[in-house]
């Protein structure tokens, strides 16, 4: 059987480790791209400039040479091209051989320990940098030419300011490590290996249900769902970390906003037929630094068509179509799980014909909140306006 050595090369040839060393000079071909190539140009052996799993695999199977290394840049376990060679070539005798990561090598630049911090790639993939950001002291970044959006991702959630430290072309002659903020890395060119760490000591990772109403920017005339309604809203949902979620008139946003926190790892679309209320979302959203809520500023259900299948909803504001709403909703995903509020009976009425159109037995609360105010020297207990709850749906 043929046997394949996939070798992490660490920051380059210089810094690879002894075992790897040996699998190179007992390897009858190299495969690798050219730049992992470049490191034993003067070798013998006869070097494939391949990288991609499907390629390296076809050349192996048409080889003679019954031992190989396939040479991936970093560490064979850290976002590495390793974890698709090894599918790929799950026939053969594999041996991992680590190599020195950009980690490694970043924190000890700068003489930082890094058990605790948070690790994400944002090359060739999609990231919530912010949310990263937000919910860590420590995350390190690794690139692919889109420093700049990051920047400016992070800038819109309000983290223009976070300290920031830059690694470029680690353990080269050109590498560079220094200190900058976030919001300049929208001003800069940078080369393609280069790394980040942010510095968040205002981080927070809590998942809040209710937080209180003057957290909230507010306008007049844009309606808010309040504190106590909130955090019912949220037990009834019940999210998790990777939720993809609308609410459907999201008024002030600050249903979006808690959505947001709870589903650090999903999205949130927050749907609203008032223009005049984007900027108020955006800026609520700001405040509590999300990158992982999208405005949709239209008519629900149409405006729902675009979205992709949500696996929780709230509705908040329906126009008169809860109907539509909900048709749409279980369209998408006949599993996801809706929450509707109603302080009027028509409304609720309406809410309780949508779910038994979809065949659904919603769980019905009626929420009867009074808050307390200074009269005096005393007390007194002003009550709300009852909101009454509706949910159903959603995994057992």
């Amino acid at each position: 059987m043929k046997r394949i050595a996939i070798i992490g090369m660490g920051l380059g040839a210089d810094t690879v480790t002894p075992e790897a060393r040996e699998a190179v000079e007992r390897a009858g071909a190299l495969i690798g791209a050219p730049r992992m190539l470049e490191y034993y140009r003067d070798t013998n052996k006869p070097s494939y400039p391949y990288y991609l799993s499907k390629d390296i695999a076809a050349l192996i199977a048409s080889e003679n040479a019954e031992t190989f290394a396939v040479l991936v840049s970093g560490d064979v376990g850290f976002y590495s091209a390793a974890s698709g060679l090894a599918e790929a070539l799950a026939e053969y005798e594999l041996r991992f051989i680590p190599g020195i990561s950009t980690v490694n090598a970043f924190f000890a630049r700068l003489k930082l320990p890094w058990q605790d911090a948070a690790f994400i790639s944002a090359h060739g993939r999609q990231t919530d940098i912010a949310g990263a950001v937000r919910r860590n002291r420590l995350t390190f970044c690794l690139t692919g030419n889109n420093i700049s959006e990051l920047g400016t991702a992070l800038d819109a959630a309000g983290f223009g300011r976070v300290k920031t430290y830059v690694g470029e072309n680690l353990g080269t002659e050109t590498e560079r490590v220094y200190e900058t903020s976030a919001e300049d890395l929208m001003k800069a060119e940078y080369p393609p290996l280069t790394v980040l760490l942010f510095v968040n000591d205002a981080f927070n990772d809590g998942t809040p249900a209710g937080l209180p109403d003057d957290s909230f920017a507010r306008v007049t005339g844009i309606p808010m769902t309040k504190s106590e309604t909130r955090a019912v809203v949220l037990s009834k949902l019940r999210l998790r970390p990777a939720d993809i979620c609308w609410d459907v008139g999201a008024g002030t946003g600050s249903v979006t906003v808690e959505m947001a926190l709870n589903a650090y790892r999903g999205h949130v679309y927050a749907v609203e037929r008032r223009e005049g209320a984007m900027p108020l979302i955006g800026q609520n959203c700001k405040s509590f630094h999300l990158g992982n809520v999208t405005c949709v500023c239209g008519e629900a259900p149409g405006a729902l068509e675009q979205l992709p299948a949500p696996d929780a909803v709230f509705i908040g504001g329906s126009g008169g179509e809860i109907d539509g709403i909900v048709f749409s909703v279980l369209r998408k995903n006949p599993e996801a799980r809706i929450v509707v509020t109603a302080v009027t009976p028509e409304t609720v009425s309406s809410a309780l014909t949508a779910f038994a159109d979809a065949g659904l037995a919603p769980e019905i609360v009626q929420l009867n909140v009074a808050r307390g105010k200074r009269a005096g020297g005393l007390h007194l207990m002003e009550a709300r306006n009852p909101v009454t709850i509706l949910s159903a749906g959603g995994k057992s």
